[in-house]
């Protein structure tokens, strides 16, 4: 009868630990980062990645001369960036038109979008010395609304506003939170809008040809997506639920079927 009994419990223990086991079973190779790997020095990525303009950037632009009152109505920028998710003191800078233009002081209608930082740099420069507004005057860009969405399969999926305008896809991911357990980094997914046209790059994280690829750092309004497992859509479909609900059943079925034995 004990022999019996034993048997029953044997029938109950094996299928919770199979189960069990095929449940948490995760591919080491897919779950870390550049799995191939070794000890060597990759060539830096070719190619210029310094940022463009785009509408509806924010611009801040300081300049600067040997006399500090002339350049004090060309620090006057027309509105307030968008600033961090959460509120908090927001800087000011120059919009970026649907028509690609922002309003400069005294130079008027100036073309942004299309140009890089330097080449907006270079421009004010040149005509604020030629127009003789400004003796050797000193100008300064950087973006004010500088950023990248990561959603997907991440710690904190959200915005992730970049302050150096330089930011590899390793780091957004990092500043998310980092992918989870039951993100895919074999398949990332990098949107990207360039002149006007929507550019989607498929990136695997576990190898290491990521490195030297030219969407290895973001730009800003990129979208990352890290896609789900296999296992976390089956989760979230409920499958889970299912085989608790079996395992239940048959745990229930054997304290039954247990007690009868014993009383017999």
């Amino acid at each position: 009868m004990i022999l019996k009994k034993d048997y029953l419990r044997y029938i109950f223990v094996v299928p919770v630990l199979i189960c069990c086991f095929f449940t948490s079973c995760v591919s080491t190779q897919k779950s870390v980062y550049f799995n191939n790997i070794s000890d060597t020095v990759i060539a830096p990525v070719q190619g210029n990645f310094e940022p463009v303009i785009h509408k509806n950037d924010v611009l801040q632009i300081i300049v600067s001369s040997m006399n500090p009152e002339d350049a004090v109505v060309f620090n006057t920028p027309s509105v307030a960036s968008t600033g961090a998710a959460g509120g908090g003191p927001q800087a000011t800078g120059y919009l970026v038109s649907e028509q690609g233009f922002i309003e400069y002081p005294v130079l008027g209608q100036v073309k942004a979008a299309g140009l890089t930082k330097e080449q907006l740099t270079v421009y004010l420069r040149e005509e604020l010395n030629n127009r003789k507004l400004m003796r050797d005057p000193v100008v300064s860009v950087r973006f004010l609304n500088y950023r990248v969405t990561v959603l997907g399969e991440v710690s904190r999926p959200g915005v992730v506003n970049i302050n150096n305008e330089r930011m590899s896809i390793m780091e957004a991911l990092g500043a998310a939170g980092d992918i989870t357990i039951n993100g895919k980094k074999e398949n990332v997914l990098l949107i990207r809008e360039i002149d006007g046209q929507k550019v989607v790059k498929r990136l695997n994280l576990n190898n290491n040809d990521v490195l030297s690829s030219p969407y290895y750092y973001v730009q800003s309004n990129d979208v990352v997506y890290v896609e789900p497992t296999k296992a976390r859509v089956a989760n979230a479909s409920g499958n889970r639920q299912t085989i608790a609900i079996i395992l239940s059943s048959i745990s229930l079925f054997v304290i039954v079927l247990d007690k009868l034995i014993l009383n017999n």
